[in-house]
């Protein structure tokens, strides 16, 4: 399986992304804009969550496609960032048509970074309306890893977390990509080495070339995770070009939950909100609706898996007293 032009998500024919940072509140938003509405689905595994609008996306419900989606920081103030996306793209036209009047369908999930530092000091005017807004104006083709966007505020429990993303091609022609922002209660990191519990997908050294530890000692068996409760969440985009139905989207959401348990131990805690999106732009043919989809889903785990591990690998330390060091401070990288 090769990876995409750009090992990001947006390698995917109609997807773009764009984020909007503040960092001297230390926080920020990544908006995932679809140049045509996609077929989109969610699973949700972790026990504290914070979503919008992902009901409409069981296989159920009336709505087919959506028109994007927001990852944010700022915990549930952060949901305010999929009402400035949305705005923008009402005033383009965009939106699920009822009568004369549109409406942009934008889900959106929350990560908590309340307590990483920066100026959280907002009073009656948090800033996700108007980081939600020009993340959505900024989608492009190209976009920062690392500290950026939802990612700016995120932590693990040893590192400063991040942004992160992934691509790959599977045998069918099919492009699938993944968007991370990691704030895991937990470790993407094995034990105090450099090791990524991701590393066995590795591609083309975006992970720093370690690859696993010749053996795991039994402290990097034992779970390390966050001394607060409420302080975590990982936030997953899948997209692929595939011409998928709801349910099809739903099955690939589910099994690139595997992504994230081969990438973060441990995992759908009950501090975290983990939650993976598909979506799906509908432009190549599903060539078996069984073994295509098994490998389409196979494909999305492995880029959910790197992406995460690279939002870690990217990132970059905020600037205050205490904050945790980045993965390229504690191993020596420029």
């Amino acid at each position: 399986m090769k990876t995409g032009a750009r090992n990001l998500i947006t390698d995917v024919d109609g997807v773009l992304v764009g984020q909007a940072d503040d960092p001297a509140r230390a926080t920020g938003t990544t908006a995932i804009v679809f140049e045509r509405p996609a077929v989109a689905a969610c699973d949700l595994r972790g026990g504290g969550p914070g979503t919008r609008d992902t009901e409409l996306l069981h296989p159920a419900r009336t709505v087919e496609a959506i028109d994007a989606i927001v990852l944010s920081g700022g915990s549930a103030f952060g949901l305010d960032a999929a009402s400035g996306a949305q705005s923008f793209l009402a005033a383009n036209g965009r939106g699920f048509a009822i009568g004369d009047a549109r409406v942009p369908i934008v889900p959106s999930a929350v990560l908590f970074d309340l307590l990483n530092g920066g100026d959280k000091a907002w009073g009656e005017t948090p800033p996700f309306r108007d980081l939600g807004r020009a993340a959505a104006k900024n989608a492009g083709k190209a976009f920062a890893l690392g500290t950026a966007g939802a990612g700016y505020g995120a932590t693990v429990v040893n590192l400063k977390g991040g942004l992160g993303s992934a691509s790959a091609v599977t045998r069918d022609g099919l492009t699938v990509g993944a968007i991370a922002a990691v704030n895991a209660v937990g470790a993407v990191t094995i034990g105090d080495g450099p090791h990524f519990w991701a590393a066995a997908f590795e591609q083309n050294g975006e992970l720093g070339n370690h690859g696993l530890p010749a053996r795991l000692c039994a402290d990097a068996l034992e779970p390390r995770m966050k001394g607060e409760a409420r302080v975590s969440t990982t936030l997953v985009v899948v997209a692929t070009d595939a011409i998928l139905n709801k349910a099809q989207a739903h099955r690939l959401a589910v099994m690139a939950q595997a992504g994230m348990a081969q990438a973060i131990f441990p995992v759908h805690t009950p501090l975290d909100g983990d939650i993976v999106f598909a979506a799906a732009t509908g432009v190549a043919p599903l060539p078996d609706p069984l073994m295509a989809l098994t490998r389409l889903g196979a494909a999305a785990a492995q880029v959910t898996a790197r992406a995460i591990a690279r939002g870690v690998y990217e990132a970059a330390a905020l600037p205050f007293a205490g904050a945790l060091p980045a993965w390229r401070d504690r191993f020596s990288l420029p």
